[in-house]
């Protein structure tokens, strides 16, 4: 009985049809949508833990979670990443394009309202000559 009182708190029903049912998305889908908008701006190396646009979608939720967190109250979604910057790209800038690309995609996505986005730079990457 707790594991299915688990599975209702992790789900937001995003639409509701009573002619045709409900449709329900999970924490976890939100954060990989997230994660995925945010690995895709320019300017972003990875999330924390060395998260790139390509291993996201490889990557347990548990994993995706050091870069990046989510929080949907009464479909308000509140998200947190924590990201590497490419060395030379300017903070400011890279950081208002994951702000972007994160809302427009989680709420075009989902129809959840995102109320913050809040970016952490834990790190730069150097690039290296290869």
């Amino acid at each position: 009985m707790a594991e299915n009182k688990e599975d209702i708190r992790s789900t937001y029903t995003i639409y509701d049809d009573e002619t045709v049912g409900t449709v329900q998305v999970a924490d976890d889908v939100v954060m990989i949508i997230a994660a995925l908008a945010a690995t895709e701006a320019e300017g972003v190396a990875s999330l924390a833990g060395g998260i790139t646009a390509d291993k996201v979608g490889k990557m347990s939720a548990k994993s995706i979670s050091k870069g990046v967190r989510v929080e949907v109250t009464e479909g308000i979604v509140k998200v947190r990443i924590a990201l590497q910057i490419r060395f030379g790209s300017t903070i400011p800038e890279t950081a208002k394009k994951v702000q972007e690309k994160v809302k427009s995609a989680i709420e075009n996505m989902t129809g959840l309202t995102v109320s913050d986005v809040d970016i952490s730079v834990t790190d730069l990457q150097l690039e290296t000559a290869e």
